[in-house]
């Protein structure tokens, strides 16, 4: 199955082109290799996406052929890590500025 539509189907993404979007700007990868949104996608691949103050790791569990429920996407992989980083802070505004 391509990447772009496993992130999709999984809601590890909302929707198949921001999928494509972030494979495009080298922020997910497959096995540690950067992966393009036709990669093809295997049961056991690692996944690692790079999306704003989150990092995750995931791993392939299942590959559906449709789409399937909402409630039933965590089963198609399973968490490795997970990384939350704090908002980074605006450098461009002084302390001298409270509004």
């Amino acid at each position: 199955m391509r990447l772009d539509r496993w992130l999709k189907v999984s809601r590890l993404i909302k929707r198949r082109t921001v999928a494509q979007m972030a494979c495009d700007q080298g922020r997910v990868y497959v096995n540690d290799r950067p992966a393009k949104s036709a990669t093809e996608v295997k049961i056991g691949d690692k996944v690692h996406l790079e999306l704003g103050s989150k990092a995750l790791t995931v791993e392939a569990l299942l590959l559906p052929l449709k789409n399937v429920p909402a409630q039933d996407a965590s089963t198609l992989y399973e968490i490795i890590q997970e990384i939350r980083r704090p908002p980074e802070i605006l450098e461009w505004l002084s302390e001298d500025d409270h509004y």
